[in-house]
């Protein structure tokens, strides 16, 4: 009878073990669809916004990424802006009319394999670099005048990486996570952290960051809660603001007016 219950306990075990490995093995291979979840165009789409920009195509390693860039006819600055996961630049420009009101330009791509943007997303670093060079190409055209670096959940980790690299007048981070990490373990408690291929360690390195920093978080946001801009703020050492707006939540913190003015009043001249 003993054995008989050990045979059943470890068939059980290694059903409950293979499942684990099958779950763990999805998690590694599948992270790109779970992290980047933009949405594709097609090549002839045609944008449709409420004010003039131009469409262009920065040629990366391998790809192409589409790109939309609204201009002032003599603006205070830009605002390179690094959007966060899902859509696409269609369903991104929805407030770009606002830029247009403080009259600053805004530049905004669609990440690899989003939108019209060609390519896959192979790595953390190969991001980072596609980043880089969307930033060079654009913020050559504005060395007199003021660039902010916007990032915005998922953007907000690509803006933090850049920021330590490159010296934005402003670098404003909207629903920032502290890292990765911290998401996966909030979803999947059982994943070890040797599975995360993309770790965004934000925390780690928005202590190296130079310039003032605006971080922005709604109270209501319970997809990336608070307290990971809270804890962004402690490890900052530049000038640091953490503006709170009430009543928001992750995904309509940018239709909120205590944002737009607040966002406003940190544009530099």
């Amino acid at each position: 009878m003993r054995a008989k219950l050990w045979k059943i306990f470890a068939r059980f075990t290694g059903i409950v073990a293979a499942v684990y490995l099958l779950a763990v093995g999805y998690l590694y291979a599948g992270q790109e669809s779970l992290i980047f979840a933009g949405d594709p165009l097609r090549p002839d789409h045609q944008f449709r916004a409420d004010l003039p920009f131009h469409e262009l195509t920065i040629q990366v390693d391998g790809a192409e990424l589409n790109a939309l860039h609204f201009k002032q006819p003599n603006p205070r600055g830009l605002v390179f802006f690094l959007r966060g996961n899902g859509g696409n630049l269609q369903s991104w420009i929805s407030n770009a009319d606002y830029y247009r009101r403080v009259n600053y330009d805004m530049f905004i791509f669609d990440y690899r394999g989003e939108g019209k943007s060609t390519g896959e997303i192979r790595s953390e670093e190969q991001l980072h670099s596609d980043v880089r060079l969307a930033w060079d190409l654009i913020t050559d055209q504005y060395r007199d005048k003021p660039v902010v670096l916007y990032g915005r959940s998922l953007g907000a980790a690509l803006a933090t990486r850049l920021a330590t690299e490159v010296d934005p007048d402003l670098l404003v981070l909207v629903s920032p996570f502290r890292n990765m990490l911290s998401m996966a373990r909030a979803r999947y408690p059982f994943v070890p952290a040797p599975v995360l291929r993309y770790p965004f360690p934000n925390d780690e390195l928005i202590g190296q960051v130079r310039t003032p920093i605006l971080l922005v978080h709604g109270d209501e946001d319970y997809f990336i809660p608070l307290e990971h801009s809270e804890a962004l703020k402690e490890r900052a050492t530049a000038p640091t603001e953490l503006m709170v707006i009430e009543g928001a939540d992750h995904w309509d913190i940018h239709l909120h007016r205590s944002y737009l003015s607040g966002l406003t009043a940190a544009l530099p001249d």
